[in-house]
Parts: structure tokens; C-alpha cells; sequence
């Protein structure tokens, strides 16, 4: 089979690429490397077809597209740090990029996976969240909520290409996915800890740590969009991916510290020292990954405490 990842020097990305090279596939990955990095794949090297390249690059994509049996588009502006930095191009990047890979598999009716996010629910209080309830985002002065309004646009486009083009696309709806090769450079707030711990140095929390997240690593991320894309079954449908076990964000913390025996201490920063304005938190977000069991008898395999260690490479 001849796999196309947009995005596949990415963290996600790159483990995608690991699994399919590691069912002898062929893989071709289109990336810009603005958050993605070749060390990611540099394992791979001889193995996979790289493109340094732009998804709004329209004729690049569909020539990439038409020569693929699957796509999975794993490429976005993603990370509230980025999202805040660069708002006009991370807006142009998630829009016109989405538009332009759904537009090239619809155009060559070519089998697609898009990647989606828990950003999509915004501050819906309702927890835990399942893949039909309401999305509650803030002003659009607020930007951060930028990330969220553009993944709804890909999600509707992805919809109603499947119904009036039969487009046979899935929508995974990834939670907090973390593991090995993602960084702390945007706001990750797992390997910040980590890198943070693994130097005996401050773990700073961002505002008083309450807010709560649920986490999940990337191989059972992988796991689950691997299967969807397998699953004819899932063409038209959405999924929630996410982990088991909510914590606190100060709790994690503490977490980090004694599974890495770390001597750092934690320190809190209010949000508008951290972040550029147009920030705007979370409190809670809790996914509900009943629906994707029951469609593919898929659930995580690993817990916060592996996930840690694995990051960290105890």
C-alpha cells in the first residue's frame, strides 16, 4: 500500500510512518518543517519518500495524493504558543492546507484520515465530551480559539465532501497525545516537565494548576488511527482518541518528579506572564472514547506513569 502523511516529520506523524514502513509499505511524507524535524524520521532514511514542502502548495498535494492509496493528514499550525505567535499564518496553514489535501482525495476519491483535536469542544463544561456535543469557544479576539474554528471548517468540509462526493474520509479527534520526539517548544506541557525534571530544574505550572487533562500516548494513539483507516466502517464517521485517568495539572507535576526522582521544585506563573494575549485556558477536558471501543475495540494501553517514564526514557 502507498501511504501519504502530510505532516509526517511530526511527532504523530513520524510514529505513523514507523508503523507503516513496519508493515512494508511504502510511505511518502510532505512536510514544511516548521514544527516538524528530519531527526524524526532520519531512522527511516532510505525507507520513505520525503518532501519538504507545503500543504497550501495545491498542485504539489494533489500530485502526492493521486499517487497514493491512503492519506493521512496529520499537518497543522498546532500547540497554543505557535497559534499565539504566528496567528495569520497558523489560520492560512490550518484552512487553505486542509482544504487543499480534502479537495486533492476528493478530486482522485482517494481513502483519507484527518487529524482533528479536543480544541474542537472549546470550554463545553460538560464532561466527559463525546463526539456529538456542542462546541463552546470564546471571541474571536481571543485567539487561541482560531485553532479550534479552523479544525470545525475541516471537519464540516470533510462532511459534506462525503456526502455529496462520497469522499471516504474519518475524523480522529485527538486528546493530549504525547510520548517520545514531541517537544516543549509550543506549550507541551509533558515534555516541559520532563526536560524540565530531568535537570533538576523548576517545573513551572502554568496558572494554579487545577485545570485537569487526560493523556495519551502516541503508540495507542497510532494504534487507534491505524485501525480506523483500515475500517470501512468508519468512512464518514468521527472518533474521539484519548487516554484514561484524568489528573491535574499540578499533579502532574508532582508525578514527574517522583517517577524521574527529580529534585526540581514547582513553581506557578500566572497565564498572562506565559502566554502572548489572546490566551484563554481550559479547566477541564475529558474525553469519552466509548464510541471508537465499540467501533473498533480500540482502548489505551498505557497509563500516565508509563507514558512519563517513556518520555523520559527511564
Amino acid at each position: 500500500m502507498r501511504v501519504f502523511i502530510t505532516g509526517g516529520a511530526g511527532f504523530i506523524g513520524s510514529h505513523l510512518a514507523d508503523h507503516y514502513i513496519a508493515q512494508n509499505d511504502s510511505v511518502t511524507i510532505l512536510d514544511n518543517l516548521t514544527t516538524g524535524s528530519m531527526e524524526n524520521v532520519a531512522h527511516l532514511a532510505g525507507k520513505i519518500t520525503t518532501i519538504d514542502g507545503d500543504i497550501r502548495n495545491a498542485e504539489l498535494v494533489e500530485k502526492l495524493t493521486q499517487d497514493a492509496d491512503l492519506v493521512i493528514h496529520m499537518a497543522a499550525a498546532v500547540g497554543v504558543q505557535l497559534i499565539l505567535e504566528s496567528p495569520l499564518d497558523s489560520i492560512s496553514t490550518n484552512i487553505a492546507g486542509s482544504e487543499a489535501v480534502l479537495s486533492a482525495a476528493a478530486k482522485f476519491n482517494k481513502r483519507i484520515i484527518i487529524a482533528s483535536t479536543s480544541e474542537i469542544y472549546g470550554k463545553n463544561p460538560k464532561q466527559p465530551l463525546s463526539e456529538v456535543d456542542d462546541r463552546v469557544v470564546g471571541a474571536p479576539q481571543n485567539i487561541r480559539w482560531t485553532y479550534s474554528d479552523a479544525k470545525a471548517i475541516e471537519e464540516a468540509r470533510a462532511t459534506a465532501l462525503h456526502v455529496k462526493q462520497k469522499l471516504p474520509v474519518t475524523t480522529v479527534r485527538l486528546f493530549n497525545t504525547v510520548g517520545p520526539r514531541q517537544t516543549g517548544r509550543y506549550g507541551m506541557v509533558v515534555p516541559r516537565f520532563v526536560q524540565a525534571a530531568l535537570k533538576n530544574e523548576p517545573i513551572t505550572v502554568y496558572g494554579d494548576g487545577t485545570q485537569s487533562r487526560v493523556f495519551c500516548h502516541v503508540l495507542d494513539a497510532v494504534q487507534a488511527i491505524t485501525t480506523l483507516a483500515a475500517t470501512d466502517s468508519a468512512i464518514g464517521d468521527v472518533f474521539n482518541v484519548g487516554g484514561t485517568g484524568e489528573v491535574s495539572i499540578k499533579e502532574l507535576a508532582e508525578k514527574v518528579i517522583a517517577i524521574t526522582g527529580s529534585h526540581s521544585q514547582i513553581t506557578y506563573t500566572p497565564y498572562t506572564d506565559a502566554y502572548p494575549a489572546g490566551f484563554e485556558d481550559i479547566q477541564r477536558r475529558v474525553p469519552d472514547i466509548s464510541k471508537i471501543k465499540k467501533a473498533i475495540d480500540w482502548s489505551p494501553s498505557k497509563n500516565l506513569e508509563a507514558i512519563i517514564k517513556d518520555i523520559s526514557g527511564i
